[in-house]
């Protein structure tokens, strides 16, 4: 029996096992090793969007604080930025007292990112309610105002004198007038 192979079918043959041995040789020589290389960096990658997505949410977290933070404060945050006006300052808090007269303003060392000057202040007053609203009134004012204690109190007749000298804070950029 004689087996009659054309010469395109062995051409066609040997090329197979040609391209087979060149697939095999290829897949063991450059494929598997690269496929562990290429898990461990999927592993590491994995990893770092891990890692990427926490601060990313931490970021989110922080940013949502900080808002809620400057909406809850704008007051205050606003209130820094005002440059401190003697007069305005006595037309606002004249209601609480008889008299209210602020001496000259002595500015003193700049604490961080702000700066300080101290205002000498003299009062009359009807009584210590007028004093606490006044107090309260600071709070609410347009400056970022400390007052320092000790505060003097002396009956003079019918009116109170009290003195005290407060610290008027603003940001460096505020101009003082």
């Amino acid at each position: 029996m004689k087996i009659s192979i054309s010469r395109q079918s062995i051409y066609l043959l040997s090329l197979s096992i040609f391209l087979l041995i060149f697939v095999l040789i290829f897949s063991f020589s450059v494929l598997i090793p690269k496929g562990k290389e290429y898990r461990e960096q999927r592993n590491l990658l994995n990893k770092d969007r891990m890692e990427v997505r926490r601060y990313e949410d931490f970021s989110i977290s922080t940013l949502d604080k900080l808002k809620e933070l400057q909406s809850e404060n704008a007051h205050s945050i606003t209130a820094f930025d005002n440059s401190f006006n003697s007069e305005r300052f006595e037309k606002q808090h004249s209601l609480h007292f008889t008299t209210l007269k602020l001496s000259k303003k002595k500015p003193l060392e700049n604490e961080d990112e702000f700066a300080v000057y101290e205002v000498n202040t003299t009062s009359s007053i009807n009584s210590p309610q007028s004093f606490y609203a006044f107090l309260d009134s600071i709070n609410k004012g347009d400056w970022v105002i400390g007052i320092n204690f000790p505060i003097n109190f002396k009956r003079d007749h019918e009116l109170i004198t009290s003195s005290f000298t407060m610290r008027v804070y603003s940001t460096q950029k505020a101009s003082v007038k």
